[in-house]
């Protein structure tokens, strides 16, 4: 039992010495420790371990250990070991087996393979000891942590190789640029490995660096972006606290000055000359100007201005924003005659300014610019922009309404004729006196049909006729009370049966095309042929209306059913110009209330004379009877027609229609051809045979045509006989007017005369008529032929 006690002593000896030794051995030991105190203490009685006790005797190791043999770790006994082999000690958990080997017979424990702490800083294990020969343990599995001691074997490393930053320039030393970052995979906790110190390699005099935040600051007042913009600042970290020995790494930081205002812009000279025609359109570029500013950005905008001064009124001066040039435009008309040379302040300044660099002096600069005015051969020029000219609508052809006048601006002064631009006076209305430029009419004017004409007079140098201005000339025609008024429309109008006395029927308002300036004002009055209308009144409202009033009671569609007013109707204006409206009053039958319900006269005696059933009788019977009328006339054409050819021997030339209108085929009676040739038979009017004529019409004589009558006229005679002819077919039918003329003089010329006659017939006579006869003669004017 004393033997006991002095083991339980020397373990805890042990552990509390170990502890001290190492706080971190002793925290991951915290398990262990606090089932060592649990055997000592059990509601304040001291327990008293009996059959088990666990040694070690090493808990770390280095990392990276290079040597030959493998590392030792440390042991692993326990009290009932007797040395005899019959116990088996066991190592489980992390690396056990390959990383960690345990010699199962003396507990012995070594690291197999080099380590890296950074790889991986602890390992925890659990062992066991076991009976060989029952196989039981004979201490319960504990756990037990190996922990890799650290050493300086890595560099620091930048969080990027590369950095990028930018200070204002002109920055006050101290001024922060950037703050930079390295990291030590190294154990922090444990000597110097992972301290890191930040240098300055590189940049210096201009930049400094924090050696323990790695903030790096300006180190020179007042760097200047135009001297120098970009800088390349390297910055090495070391760990052991920069001592001898440590490891190192290095990152680079390219610092970009920005851009302040500290710079006014400067003329690289002090004047410009520019030369302009006097011609030269408004807004004319003459010429541009440019300040230099260093700066950059919107701390080098200008903006360009001219000074108060000669020349400030005729030109002006614009920036250019791309390039921030300043551009002299013209502003007014210029002219070489009034002033040749133009000397202008022009001043260019910062339009943002930076208050904390205005002591260095004002932000602008000035220029002089000289601009000479060239002399142009210029058109003519008008007195005005444009003339308006008033004219009666009266005046006579000839009559002068205006004047324009132009004058030569050059110096030679030369002569200007005038013209009237037919393009805008296209029925030539007005001309111009090409001399002296007085305008005149040609045609009568027409305020009604046109009252504005505006037209385009050219002004032209006659020693230059390219040289020439046109100006709107604007004509306004004055109104003349030409015009009588009228009525605005066309009334009818009428008036009830029922009408009483003073009962208003109809207002009535006039037109006037005259257009008075002091406005219209129209008097309605009874013609003077009839002073006094016993029917009907006129009453001037006078208001430019009046109103027509009736002026008895009752009035009679049967004994009048229209009544026709002619009403006066003048103007105020000088000349008094009159007209004479009629209006149309019908009389009507109305309600009670005056609303029209007919105004005709015949419907009135119709329905005083008869009932609505006599009036429905009579309709019926026209019905009826209009009915069998159609009827009879559609039976009377199916009627079978009466043969036209009587006998056999009654054989005659005919002109045969076929037409279902007419006749048929059997209507040989159209018209006999003998007629035409016999012109004793024509006058002979047949009648039809195929149609019953209804009526017998009395049969006209004509007047003999064929003695010394042309046929043409004697066939448009007889057409008009036809045409007038009642008793002519009620169908189409072709006529003709074959007609052989009046006898030859020749006689008969036929051989069949000739049997009959006594003597030999003499021919001679065919030479005497021509050519057209020759061959007659020929044959029948010798005795040669009298004998064939």
């Amino acid at each position: 039992m004393r033997n006991y006690h002095c083991l339980s002593l020397i373990i805890w000896t042990c552990l509390l010495h170990t502890v001290d030794n190492n706080p971190l051995q002793a925290k991951d030991n915290s398990r262990f420790l606090r089932r060592i105190v649990n055997l000592t203490k059990d509601d304040g009685k001291i327990l008293h371990r009996t059959k088990r006790g666990w040694m070690w005797n090493q808990f770390f190791l280095l990392e990276e250990y290079t040597g030959t043999d493998t590392q030792y770790v440390g042991k692993l006994h326990t009290d009932q070991d007797k040395g005899d082999g019959n116990l088996k000690y066991i190592l489980t958990g992390d690396g056990a087996g390959n990383l960690f080997v345990i010699d199962e017979n003396t507990g012995d424990i070594h690291a197999a393979k080099r380590l890296d702490r950074e790889e991986k800083s602890l390992y925890i294990l659990r062992a066991k000891a076991i009976d060989r020969k029952t196989g039981r343990q004979v201490e319960p599995e504990s756990e037990f942590i190996i922990k890799i001691h650290d050493i300086n074997d890595n560099e620091p490393k930048f969080t990027k190789d590369l950095y990028t930053a930018t200070v204002p320039e002109m920055s006050g030393v101290g001024t922060s640029v950037i703050q930079v970052t390295a990291t030590d995979a190294d154990d922090a906790n444990y000597g110097n490995s992972a301290k890191v110190v930040y240098s300055i390699l590189q940049g210096q005099p201009y930049f400094s660096v924090d050696p323990e935040s790695g903030i790096i600051k300006t180190a020179l007042p007042d760097m200047s972006r135009e001297n120098r913009e970009k800088y390349q600042v390297v910055i090495q970290a070391k760990d052991m606290g920069g001592q001898m020995g440590g490891l190192s790494g290095t990152t680079t930081v390219n610092i970009t000055l920005t851009d302040v205002n500290n710079n006014p812009p400067r003329f690289p000279q002090s004047t410009y000359q520019f030369n302009s025609l006097e011609s030269a359109p408004l807004g004319t570029h003459l010429g541009r100007i440019k300040a230099n500013d260093p700066d950059t950005g919107e701390n080098a905008e200008l903006e360009y201005s001219i000074s108060e001064g000669e020349g400030s009124d005729m030109f002006d001066v614009i920036t250019d924003k791309d390039t921030q040039e300043g551009i002299i435009t013209v502003k007014q008309n210029l002219d070489f005659e009034k002033k040749m040379l133009y000397t202008l302040r022009v001043d260019a300044s910062n339009t943002h300014p930076d208050p904390r660099f205005l002591h260095l002096g004002p932000f602008k600069d000035s220029a002089m610019v000289k601009i000479s005015v060239e002399d142009v051969d210029e058109p003519p020029v008008f007195s005005k922009l444009s003339y308006l000219m008033e004219v009666d609508e009266d005046v006579k052809e000839g009559s002068i309404i205006g004047q324009v006048t132009a004058y030569d601006p050059d110096s030679m002064n030369n002569i200007i004729k005038y013209s009237v631009d037919r393009h805008t006076d296209m029925e030539q209305v007005f001309s111009i006196h090409s001399e002296n430029g007085s305008i005149y009419t040609l045609k009568p004017l027409d305020r009604e049909s046109s009252p504005w004409h505006n037209i385009t007079i050219t002004a032209t140098e006659i020693n230059n006729p390219k040289q020439s201005s046109r100006i709107p000339v604007f004509i306004r025609i004055l109104d003349i009370n030409d015009h009588a008024p009228e009525f605005a429309m066309y009334y009818e109008t009428f008036v009830c049966e029922n009408a009483k006395s003073g009962q208003l029927i109809q207002t009535i308002s006039v037109m006037d095309k005259d257009d008075p300036p002091r406005g219209h004002k129209f008097f309605f009055e009874p013609v003077p042929e009839f002073p006094l209308n016993p029917n009907f009144t006129i009453v001037d409202n006078k208001d430019n209306t009046a109103g027509i009033i009736t002026r008895k009671d009752g009035y009679s569609r049967t004994k009048m059913n229209t009544y026709l007013l002619p009403v006066l109707i003048f103007d105020n204006d000088y000349p008094i110009q009159s007209s004479t409206g009629t209006l149309t009053i019908r009389v009507c039958a109305c309600d009670n209330q005056g609303n029209m319900q007919s105004c005709n006269a015949e419907a009135l005696m119709l329905a005083a004379g008869l009932s609505t059933g006599a009036l429905i009788a009579i309709l019926l019977c026209v019905v009826i009877l209009l009915t069998l009328i159609v009827l009879f006339a559609a039976l009377k054409r199916q009627r079978k027609k009466e043969p036209l050819i009587i006998s056999k021997d009654d054989v005659r030339d005919n002109i045969v229609t076929y037409n279902d209108e007419g006749g048929g085929e059997e209507d040989t009676q159209a018209f006999d051809i003998g007629t035409l040739r016999n012109p004793e038979a024509r006058e002979d009017t047949k009648l039809r045979r195929d149609v019953m004529p209804e009526t017998i019409f009395q049969i006209r004589r004509t007047v003999p045509l064929w003695e010394n009558i042309d046929v043409q006229d004697f066939i448009h005679r007889r057409l008009k006989e036809n045409d007038s002819d009642p008793s002519a077919p009620p169908y189409d039918s072709l006529a003709t007017y074959a007609y052989e003329g009046n006898d030859s003089v020749a006689n008969s010329l036929s051989s069949l005369e000739s049997l009959a006659a006594d003597c030999n017939q003499d021919y001679d006579y065919l030479s005497d008529w021509g050519p057209r006869f020759k061959k007659l003669a020929d044959l029948y004017g010798g005795d040669d032929s009298d004998r064939d």
